[in-house]
């Protein structure tokens, strides 16, 4: 069973890898962006909310993706599974570490995706376009680059100081081909 944490600035690709390694393992991907998307379509009040909080690019609350992440991997993670925009922040990688610990799972890999911001910009806008998203413009990528800053790249660090050893630094800029070929000789590495 393989496990994967991916981590980066939002528009570096994480996404975009995690699917395709996922599908080349044959293991679960959770993308908390895609599930909390396909909930807004739900338009319940927790939709409306969370329609709100991601339009202006803010951070959903730990208590809800604690509670989505734990319920999903509880259902589809026998076999393994990546983790995409997940967790964000130090309150929800200790829930996650202390759900691991109970559930006796274990990351195998924690890849982070680093990329220069000027380099983002140009992607979450032809993304915009090309994928029509409310939440990709650019006041809203600055704010989630802000909150990615202030708070996901000191747990991305803190993983980093506690798993040196399954820690990967990918560079983002490289074409998505050269970032997976990348990612799968790590994984595939004795």
């Amino acid at each position: 069973m393989t496990n994967i944490i991916f981590f980066g600035p939002p528009g570096a690709g994480k996404g975009t890898q995690a699917k395709i390694i996922s599908d080349n393992l044959k293991i679960t991907h959770l993308s908390t962006g895609d599930i909390l998307r396909k909930k807004i379509l739900e338009k319940d009040n927790l939709a409306i909310k969370l329609k709100k909080i991601m339009s202006d690019g803010k951070l959903v609350s730990d208590e809800i993706l604690n509670s989505i992440v734990s319920s999903r991997l509880e259902n589809e993670a026998s076999s393994g599974f990546i983790l995409d925009g997940y967790p964000r922040t130090l309150q929800q990688a200790y829930f996650l570490n202390k759900f691991l610990e109970k559930s006796l799972y274990k990351i195998n890999f924690i890849f982070n995706i680093e990329i220069n911001f000027d380099i983002l910009k140009k992607r979450i806008l032809k993304r915009s376009i090309e994928e029509k998203r409310e939440d990709d413009n650019l006041t809203v990528l600055e704010t989630r680059f802000n909150e990615y800053s202030n708070s996901t790249a000191k747990v991305s660090q803190l993983y980093k100081d506690s798993n040196s050893k399954i820690f990967h630094e990918i560079d983002g800029s490289l074409q998505i081909s050269e970032i997976t070929n990348k990612i799968i000789q790590i994984i595939k590495k004795p």
